[in-house]
């Protein structure tokens, strides 16, 4: 099997075909005259056929020199084309986010990577609600709680806002929901395991009712808002995550109270670590999508 062509000797014969020189393709190589003239001697042996001519004053190519030459500059002008492209294409952000607010999240992403496919994004769902940067290599994070510490660099999204949510099929095909007491005639929807959600609402709004632990609960507020979507109750819900539902018709709030509880959304960083490429202007973006719930 012939032996294949060396590409360093390929690519100073490339440059000293442009040159003309020998001391000249030294110095834009960075190498001494003497590894230039071994390189293209030993690339003549190789190839069975003379490149330049020796001339006092300089080279000159063969008739094979020649031929040879756009060919290999044809060669080197592709490489250079296909390390570009490459290192053109960026990595996609790693964004970690709780799946509570997937209604809000998932449309606004789809709709950044129209804007923006340059900046691509691979989301991260999780049930939790923190993220431990030193122990999960994301470039950012979307997390839910109380005002993260300053090291976190956070980022405020929107607050929590508690608010009933049902069909409006619902109330047009079973009981009415007027007052504050006629929720005794529905089941409730818990997006939690516990009942504290609806609790906290119906402390702020006066209200008891005979017992707020009946009804369906879940893991999530995406499938508590699901079953709501259905008909099958009146679950408890985040204003600013169901702002897309309430437009569409999904979803109504039958009850103007909407209770702050002191929790929201916050878009978090890697502490003392720079930003990836196009991570600030997605956060910047997802930031003014926040001021306007509703797409």
């Amino acid at each position: 099997m012939k032996r294949p062509v060396p590409l360093p000797a390929l690519h100073t014969f490339l440059i000293t075909a442009q040159c003309q020189n020998f001391t000249r393709a030294a110095e834009l190589l960075c190498i001494t005259q003497g590894a230039v003239s071994r390189q293209i001697a030993g690339l003549e042996e190789h190839l069975g056929y003379p490149l330049f001519q020796r001339l006092p004053r300089g080279l000159s190519l063969t008739d094979q020199g020649r031929d040879l030459y756009p060919r290999i500059e044809q060669v080197f002008g592709l490489i250079d084309e296909a390390v570009e492209q490459v290192g053109a294409k960026r990595k996609a952000l790693q964004l970690k986010a709780p799946t509570c607010m997937m209604r809000w999240l998932l449309p606004r992403l789809m709709q950044w990577q129209k804007e923006r496919p340059d900046v691509p994004v691979e989301l991260t769902t999780t049930t939790q609600h923190r993220v431990d940067f030193r122990r999960e290599a994301y470039d950012a994070a979307v997390i839910y709680g109380p005002p993260p510490e300053p090291e976190a660099r956070p980022m405020h999204l929107f607050d929590e806002q508690l608010t009933p949510v049902c069909s409006p099929q619902m109330l047009e095909t079973s009981a009415p929901l007027s007052s504050l007491h006629d929720l005794e005639q529905h089941m409730l929807l818990h997006p939690t395991c516990d009942e504290t959600d609806w609790q906290t609402w119906l402390n702020a709004a006066g209200a008891k009712l005979t017992d707020v632990r009946k009804g369906q609960h879940f893991e999530t507020l995406d499938l508590a808002m699901s079953m709501a979507a259905q008909g099958t109750g009146v679950a408890i819900g985040d204003w600013a995550l169901i702002g897309d539902d309430l437009a569409h018709g999904r979803l109504i709030t039958p009850f103007e109270l909407k209770v702050r509880t002191g929790s929201g959304y916050y878009a978090v960083l890697p502490p003392r670590q720079a930003s990836a490429p196009g991570l600030q202007d997605l956060l910047g973006w997802l930031q003014a999508q926040a001021q306007h719930p509703r797409l």
